[in-house]
């Protein structure tokens, strides 16, 4: 496994993260007991993973719950990220007046008395063009001993600039994979700064790792793709299936983001065992110059002018 220093911290950050919306989540996902939750997380720590990223959101604040119940006994050797701006009762709440109340209402479900890190879940440009007091609240939170860095979660390249121009995150989480790439000019400015990049949904909501075509029919909050959309996918994949010559994409999609120098931690979901040990043996992968090349040639010649809907 390889580590990463985080901002305001001497601790490491395992480029192999955990994303943990998934824990818990029974709504969008098979039932998970909190035991079987716990196991989990407590064997991804075993096996060298260190950053572990949830939000109050997150199965309604069960993801949470798990990771303070999981993470109680090594609290100071891993790194946990939390999110502001959804509640765990399904509110959205951006409001600057709420962020100490929402810190508090984490740290009792992380049975922790501090948070690495806080980033502000998906924010309105207004917040990110520094236009708001958010940045100077969360400031206040880190002078508090509350958080030791703060950020954003985001999706696009605009925001990214946004962010670097206007405002002191430390932390920023982006949409970044083979299919949702983002000019490394732009990273290694946020890697020069001392910022963090988090890449999320580093497998395209599951479609990088090979297992969909244009007849999955899905449920929840993926069925938002038309059939279009996913055949589009499911040829783009074939594609890099030709390039790998292997059905299972995964190993590369995580290898492609490893790749990057600039990206601090990959956090793929990991909802079960198998799923845990595969990213696990997956993410010691290290990607060919030639293939990627080949990856970043696809997506500016058949993606980038024409993004593929989240």
């Amino acid at each position: 496994m390889d580590y990463r220093v985080y901002p305001n911290s001497k601790k490491l950050a395992s480029r192999l993260g955990f994303g943990s919306w998934q824990l818990g989540n029974a709504e969008f996902w098979s039932p998970m007991t909190e035991q079987e939750g716990v196991m989990l997380v407590k064997e991804a720590v075993k096996n060298g993973i260190t950053f572990f990223d949830t939000a109050p959101g997150y199965a309604s604040g069960k993801s949470e719950v798990i990771l303070g119940i999981a993470l109680k006994d090594s609290r100071e050797q891993v790194i946990i990220n939390s999110k502001f701006g959804h509640r765990a009762d399904g509110r959205s709440d951006f409001s600057s007046a709420s962020i100490e109340e929402a810190i508090h209402e984490s740290l009792d479900r992380l049975q922790t008395s501090y948070l690495d890190s806080l980033i502000l879940h998906n924010p309105g440009k207004d917040i990110l063009s520094g236009q708001t007091d958010h940045f100077k609240v969360l400031k206040k939170m880190q002078e508090k001993g509350l958080i030791l860095a703060y950020g954003v979660s985001i999706d696009s390249v605009e925001e990214l600039k946004l962010t670097l121009e206007n405002t002191d995150s430390l932390v920023i989480e982006i949409m970044y994979n083979v299919f949702h790439q983002i000019s490394e000019e732009w990273l290694n400015q946020a890697k020069e700064k001392g910022v963090a990049i988090i890449a999320k949904v580093p497998l395209d909501s599951g479609w990088l790792s090979g297992k969909y075509d244009q007849f999955t029919v899905f449920t929840g909050i993926r069925d938002r793709w038309s059939f279009d959309d996913k055949k589009r996918r499911f040829d783009l994949c074939q594609k890099l299936r030709f390039f790998t010559r292997d059905k299972n994409l995964t190993k590369y999609a995580l290898g492609f983001i490893k790749s990057i120098d600039a990206i601090t931690c990959i956090i793929p979901g990991i909802h079960s065992m198998d799923h845990l040990l595969m990213n696990l043996e997956f993410a010691e992968y290290d990607m060919p110059d030639s293939l990627k090349k080949q990856f970043i040639k696809l997506y500016e010649s058949e993606i980038k002018n024409n993004p593929l809907p989240w």
